[in-house]
């Protein structure tokens, strides 16, 4: 949702970064959509493509508690009804309500919403009173003395880092240095804490587009069309010339497949790509990794070690790869970006209703 708003924009390196009411969802992104083709849920082995996203139970709705010795964040959430406690409803001490306390977020500038009636103002004066209640029971059990405003900052270190720790599994452990990307921020949440959780990483550039709030059903709007096919392989890697001219025909019976399925969908032939990946793996282990179907043996295998490398700090030279599977992905250009953004970004600023607009926001 995030990637053809953050490119047209001339941000390539992106670690995405949605952040919503529950949870929080984060990506990378260098050039190509990443998938995971084998993941775990509480416990049961999957074998399916996926996008490559981590979540962790940080939100503006997030609970915010002191257990006795420690203050905690999440993973319960107050939901949207009862909601934080600014919400006037009667609800915990939450995230959003950290950045009442810290005054990032100002009651007048928010519309009259909220209450039974839904027709109050955020209740900056119920945050304040209980926060001043958790400070004095932090001061009961540990003897230390905190003003409201550090409880509210030090409930807000705890959520960032942990927001930060989910980019750092998607990038920092998987071989990435995220210094030289972009933080893509959107969600009702994420500007809230954007710059903060850049910080926390050394990243220099955040990107906020003027439609950050909606930018997950603003991007579907803009995305391509995209059919994935597959198949096991299982052969090893560098083949004999008989198993090369297999592997092709295998991925040429895909590409058909996937090409036919978008061009179904009213996009002409010439405006569809077709990408073929073999996801490679040392014989005798179980982690795949995805190279561009070359149709050199010794290319694909020198990418696969150098891939490896990055992920896991060594490879094996000489050791013999398995082809694990034969992918397919055929990619169909709706030109709705090329279109939106032209009409956005044509002058330098975005015209509605009359009016100019700021365009998207970098800050370094």
């Amino acid at each position: 949702a995030s990637i053809r708003p953050s490119q047209a924009a001339g941000h390539d390196k992106l670690i995405t970064f949605d952040m919503g009411g529950t949870s929080t969802d984060v990506a990378h992104f260098d050039g190509e959509f990443e998938r995971a083709f084998e993941t775990q849920v509480a416990g049961v082995r999957i074998r399916a493509p996926m996008m490559l996203i981590n979540t962790v139970a940080a939100g503006g709705g997030s609970l915010c508690f002191f257990d006795g010795t420690r203050f905690r964040v999440g993973p319960e959430s107050a939901g949207a009804n009862p909601g934080p406690a600014a919400y006037r409803r009667g609800g915990p001490l939450a995230v959003t309500d950290c950045n009442v306390m810290v005054g990032k977020l100002i009651p007048e500038h928010f519309p009259r919403v909220f209450g039974p009636g839904q027709d109050e103002p955020l209740d900056a004066h119920t945050v304040a009173r209980r926060f001043e209640a958790l400070a004095a029971e932090v001061h009961a059990a540990t003897g230390e003395s905190l003003t409201p405003e550090a409880v509210a900052e030090g409930f807000l270190k705890i959520a960032v880092e942990n927001m930060a720790n989910a980019i750092k599994k998607i990038s920092v452990q998987r071989g990435y240095d995220v210094s030289p990307y972009t933080l893509v921020s959107f969600g009702g949440a994420g500007g809230q804490h954007a710059c903060m959780v850049a910080d926390a990483l050394g990243m220099k550039t955040v990107f906020v587009h003027p439609l950050a709030g909606v930018l997950s059903a603003y991007g579907m709007g803009l995305a391509d069309v995209a059919a994935l096919r597959e198949r096991t392989v299982e052969q090893l890697l560098p083949p004999d010339s008989t198993t090369l001219l297999q592997l092709e025909e295998v991925l040429e019976e895909l590409a058909a497949s996937a090409v036919a399925e978008v061009t179904q969908q009213d996009i002409p032939r010439a405006q569809v790509k077709v990408l073929r990946k073999l996801l490679l793996r040392y014989q005798g282990t179980d982690n795949a990794l995805g190279v561009e179907y070359t149709g050199d043996a010794q290319a694909m295998i020198e990418q696969f070690e150098e891939l490896y490398r990055s992920r896991f700090g060594f490879a094996t030279p000489g050791k013999d790869v398995v082809v694990d599977t034969a992918t397919v992905e055929a990619v169909g250009d709706t030109g709705n970006s090329q279109q939106c953004w032209s009409e956005e970004l044509g002058d330098g600023r975005k015209q509605g209703q009359g009016q100019g607009q700021d365009v998207p926001a970098a800050v370094s």
